[in-house]
């Protein structure tokens, strides 16, 4: 059974752990100085918080998957798709060892699929083969600049923006 999985970036981990424990009613499942994640079961979903972002907001989804033979069904619909695909194999990113590859979709974000193989004590690991901005969206596939800020649609308005009538 395959897992949503979400990353944003965050300025305060703290404050955004707090946060979203309450949001989830649930603490994260890891935390470290610079991430925290939680392993939802209602709804399914990996849900992960870093500040090692360049600004905060969505950095990227994903499907994790619970065997290798889902992240090749994945790989394989990408590929029939003739969706663009980064094949990163065996790497290391976000504590973990994982089977992944990348795919972009058309307003450039970002989706992650991946097999988790295990736990690592450190962010990533750098091998000879691996690039050093490869861990969480890799460049290739990271999403475009954003557009113009437009007023909150479907959200609390903020000082900065009107709430809309559009959902």
């Amino acid at each position: 059974m395959k897992r949503f999985h979400a990353h944003v970036h965050v300025d305060d981990l703290a404050q955004s752990i707090a946060f979203y424990s309450k949001l989830f009613a649930a603490a994260p499942a890891r935390v470290e100085a610079d991430y925290a994640k939680w392993m939802l079961e209602d709804p399914r979903v990996n849900f992960a918080i870093s500040t090692r972002g360049a600004k905060p907001g969505l950095d990227h989804f994903g499907m994790q998957t619970d065997d290798a033979q889902e992240l090749a069904e994945l790989k394989a619909r990408a590929e029939a798709a003739d969706m663009a695909l980064l094949d990163e194999g065996n790497t290391t990113c976000c504590y973990a060892r994982s089977e992944k590859h990348w795919v972009t979709d058309p307003q450039g974000i970002a989706w992650e699929h991946f097999h988790t193989l295990g736990d690592i004590p450190v962010f990533n690991e750098a091998t000879p083969s691996s690039s050093a901005g490869a861990c969480c969206a890799p460049a290739a596939v990271a999403a475009p600049a954003p557009a113009a800020p437009r007023a909150a649609c479907c959200g609390p308005a903020t000082a900065t923006t009107a709430k809309t009538s559009c959902c």
